[in-house]
């Protein structure tokens, strides 16, 4: 199935991967969690620990208006997520477009007192 693989202080890339657990957890270092943080059937497939193991952190989550609401810790993929299944699935192209721009630029985060920034890594 085609996703995007998204890795920390990299840009994202477009992989064909098995559809097995294995392959899956192989991507993200451990035990896979789905997270669906878009309006489209668009599936987050991180580290289900990866905020508990310290994995570096990826990028942000943002709300409608552009707060941060979360941070990814580790790589993680995007894949599509049919409603009506209970198996994930490839991108389409127009997914992949939009993720790819999405997810464009790494992000580093600096914590300042109470104040988190998110930052472009260049």
């Amino acid at each position: 199935m085609r996703v995007i693989v998204v890795e920390p202080k990299k840009k994202p890339m477009v992989q064909d991967i098995c559809s097995d657990l294995a392959s899956m957890q192989k991507i993200v270092g451990g035990s896979i969690q789905a997270v669906y943080p878009f309006d489209q059937p668009v599936a987050l497939i991180c580290n289900e620990e990866g905020k508990l193991l310290n994995l570096p952190l990826n990028r942000a989550l943002r709300d409608d208006v552009g707060n941060v609401y979360d941070i990814i810790s580790g790589t993680f993929f995007l894949c599509t997520a049919p409603p009506d299944s209970d198996r994930f699935a490839g991108l389409t192209d127009q997914q992949v477009k939009t993720f790819m721009e999405r997810f464009d630029m790494p992000e580093m985060f600096l914590n300042v007192g109470s104040e988190l920034f998110v930052l472009p890594y260049l």
